[in-house]
């Protein structure tokens, strides 16, 4: 997943009925088969803030090229890598409350699924 800060559970994190897109303030390129993502700032690279994904965070960052939520991505991880949906629940997330946190990935506005949590 996305290497810099640490997960808490809390309120102001991800919702069902919210849909997810990665920010148009980012660059990210795949080398040597990680992704890597540099800010930008002032239409300058933020060197000092680059971060890289391992291969479930490359997956879920690929899926929110367009704007996604939180039911798909979690769908797409357990298919992707045949995990429990317990598992693939807190890795999306994780994920997803890290990227917003650092605001590599953003919540679009006026937009929301009707969405039933099926695991309630």
């Amino acid at each position: 997943m996305l290497r810099k800060t640490e997960f808490v559970e809390d309120q102001c994190g991800p919702h069902l009925d919210q849909v997810f897109v990665r920010s148009q303030a980012v660059v990210s390129r795949r080398v040597a088969g990680e992704t890597l993502i540099v800010p930008v700032r002032g239409k300058v690279g933020d060197l000092a803030s680059i971060y890289s994904f391992n291969q479930t965070g490359s997956l879920i960052w690929q899926l929110l090229e367009t704007p996604k939520g939180l039911a798909d991505l979690i769908s797409a991880v357990e298919e992707e890598y045949d995990v429990a949906p317990d598992q693939a629940r807190r890795d999306v997330t994780q994920f997803l409350h890290d990227t917003l946190t650092v605001g590599l990935v953003e919540v679009c506005p006026g937009v929301a699924f009707a969405a039933i949590d099926s695991a309630a």
